[in-house]
Formats: C-alpha cells, structure tokens, sequence
C-alpha cells in the first residue's frame, strides 16, 4: 500500500475538473456509500484499474482521505457534493451569520469608497451575499424539515430521539433569528446605503430576499409544531410502553388481578370491540310482496326450487388410509426458563451475551435467543441490575442487564 506524502494542490480550476472528470466512478460510488464509513482501500482500486497512483494522487491533493485500510471523501468536497446536490443534513446557520457580516462589511467599505470602480466591486459583493443569505436559509429550513421528520421516525432510542429533536428545536430558533437580523439589516439599518447604491438589479435581489425570508418564517412555523406535536407523541408513547411493560409483568407473574383493578375497569368498558356483531334480519312488508311484481316473480322460482323433491345423492368416500389410524407421538422440548436463569446467575455475564452462548436442548435460533433474553428480564427483573448501558448486535439494541 502507498506511503502518505506530502499534500499538493491543484494548479488550476482545469486540472481539479479534469481530475474530478477523470474519477467521477471511484467519487460517485464513495459518495453514495458515505454513510457507512467503511469503504475499503481493494474496493478503490477496482474502480481505478488497480491503479494505486490515481488513488494516491487523490489522497496528495485532498479529494480522498485514507484511515488505515478504508478510504473516505475530504470534508471539503463531501460538504461541496451535499450543498450542491442538496442533500446535506447539517443545520449550519453559521453561514447565514457569515453573509451577513458580508453585507454589512461590504456596505461599509462602499460608503467610504469614491473610486467608482471599487465601489461597484463592493456592491457586487453585497450583492452575491444577499443572494446566498435567502438560498442558504431555504435550504436550511428544508434540512430542517427533513432532519426532524427522519429523528421522529427512525431513531429508535426514545432518550436519544428526544434530545434530538430539541436540539433541532434551537436550531430553528437560530434560523429564525438570523431571519430577523436580515430583515431588520435590509429594512431598517442601513437605509443610507440602500437609497443611494439602490439600481435594478438590488432592487430585484432585495424583493426576492424577502419574499424566500418570508417563506422560511412561515415553514419555521410549521416546524415548530411539528416539534412539539413530536415531542407531546414521544412523551406519550413513552409513558404507554412503561405502563404495558408493569402489566406485562405483573401478568407474566400471575398476580395482575389481585394486585390492579383491571377487572372493574374491563367491567364499566362499554367499548364497541368488546360487543358481538349485530345481525339486523330483513323484513320485507306483505303490501310490497303482494303488489310488485319483481318480488312474486322471486317467489315463484323459490317455491320452485323447494317443490321440486330433487333427490341429491352425495357420493360415498373412500376408504380411510391405515396409517392414518396410527397413533403418533410427537414430543416438543420446552425452555426451562428458571434453570436457565440459575446459570445466569452463577456466571456473573452480561444477559444478552450469556442467553446467546448458552446450550439449549435444542436449536435454538438468533431471534428465539432474543426472545428468552426478554422473558428472563420480565420475569426475573426482581434479581437482575438492568443497567442504563445499551449495545447492538445484529441490528438489535439490548440493556446490559448483569445479575444483583
């Protein structure tokens, strides 16, 4: 594999477009894998023809980074590819700060200039940066949106999904008061400015600023209740699932009678899913069958039919086969929770990684494991320390649960 050398860079605008043209199979494919942060240095290669020196030119000149035996895209052009692509999931409102401190710097700088030259150089400048403040707040306010609607239906820790979402929550907070700071800087601050370097174009650009700033407020609006909604819906759940796992327990212990009112609670349910299907009959008058003449019509091939004295005859069936009058005993090996939980208990292990490795009777499968590893705490949760620690295996997350 090749030594790290010194970083180089790119000479001009030509050689990092050809370069980038050159390896857009090895950079389209790494960057479709970013997430995973395991794209290997042998995969690489493949792409590049087995090649080691393209690849090593990238790592020279900053477009790759190599971590051992894996590869990843330079910050700087992962950030270039996402904000270009639109598909950026980092709330970075420093941004939005940044232009506007352009804006304000440029102005300035316009106002003591008499140059005309340099003067329209600093109106372009504020220019530009007006144009990215409304583009970078629209793309914030969606990366926004996205970011909270991903949160509440794939982060599966609700601690976790909970702290996300209010972090989340003072990032909108932070989008909105850099709306009010833009508004207030092109509405209010500095007027001098913006009266006398006022043409078209500025003119455009501030109308069309404000009317992406008034879009954002109003989706910040949305999002705001869309937060709370999911924070109210979290606390909720949360609050259901803690109460489901006490009954399960003190049913799985055969004592939630005696020890809740689940019986005079059942008993004043009047809810419909516990009544029978009702059946309404349908009568029809003796005026209607008496007088149309559809229905005596449908009278007449009932009687019919119920006079006819068909005389169906069903055939015989065959023969019983012998072996099916065999008496066969079929035995199943049960799980025997409490042996298992005495050796739990003498091993001092982790639940989770002890239930993986113990020796049933039988074959016992991954998610069957998975499932004594959940009996075992409901049923023994009086004897065991199930701690606040969390680890994953195989996509399932499980407490570390040691015994007292």
């Amino acid at each position: 594999m090749p030594h790290q050398k010194k970083m180089d860079t790119f000479t001009s605008i030509k050689e990092l477009l050809s370069t980038l043209s050159r390896e857009h199979k090895l950079l389209a494919e790494m960057f479709e894998k970013r997430k995973s942060l395991s794209y290997k240095y042998d995969f690489a290669l493949a792409m590049v023809d087995f090649n080691e020196d393209r690849i090593q030119y990238l790592i020279n000149h900053s477009v790759i980074r190599q971590n051992g035996t894996y590869l990843e895209i330079d910050d700087q052009f992962l950030q270039f590819f996402e904000q270009v692509l639109e598909v950026n999931e980092e709330i970075n409102t420093s941004y939005i700060n940044e232009n506007i401190q352009n804006v304000k710097q440029n102005i300035l700088y316009y106002l003591q200039e008499n140059n005309e030259n340099r003067k329209y150089n600093y109106l372009r400048a504020v220019k530009n940066a007006l144009r990215k403040i409304g583009i970078i707040t629209i793309r914030n306010v969606v990366d926004l949106k996205r970011n909270i609607d991903n949160t509440f239906k794939n982060e599966p820790n609700y601690k976790i999904k909970k702290a996300k979402l209010e972090n989340l929550d003072r990032k909108r907070i932070d989008i909105n008061a850099l709306i009010d700071q833009t508004e207030k800087l092109i509405s209010e601050e500095e007027q001098t400015f913006f009266k006398s370097a006022l043409d078209e174009e500025l003119n455009r650009i501030i109308i069309q600023l404000k009317l992406q700033l008034n879009e954002c407020r109003h989706n910040l609006i949305e999002i705001q209740k869309q937060i709370i909604e999911y924070l109210n819906q979290i606390k909720y759940q949360s609050g259901v699932i803690e109460r489901l796992r006490q009954l399960k327990y003190l049913r799985d212990q055969f004592i939630i009678r005696p020890s809740t009112n689940i019986e005079s609670l059942l008993a004043k349910n009047n809810a419909v899913i516990f009544e029978p299907n009702p059946i309404y009959p349908l009568k029809l008058s003796l005026d209607y069958l008496q007088t149309d003449d559809a229905a005596y019509e449908s009278i007449r091939k009932i009687s019919k039919r119920v006079r006819s004295g068909a005389n169906i005859k069903l055939p015989l069936a065959g023969n019983i086969s012998n072996e099916y009058l065999e008496t066969k005993i079929e035995e199943e090996i049960q799980i025997n929770l409490e042996e298992v939980k005495n050796s739990f208990v003498a091993s001092g292990n982790n639940l989770f990684e002890f239930v993986l490795g113990y020796n049933f009777a039988k074959e016992i499968s991954f998610d069957e494991r998975v499932t004594v590893y959940c009996q075992l705490i409901s049923q023994y949760e009086s004897i065991l320390n199930v701690t606040e620690k969390f680890n994953t295996q195989k996509e399932i997350e499980y407490a570390m649960v040691y015994p007292i």
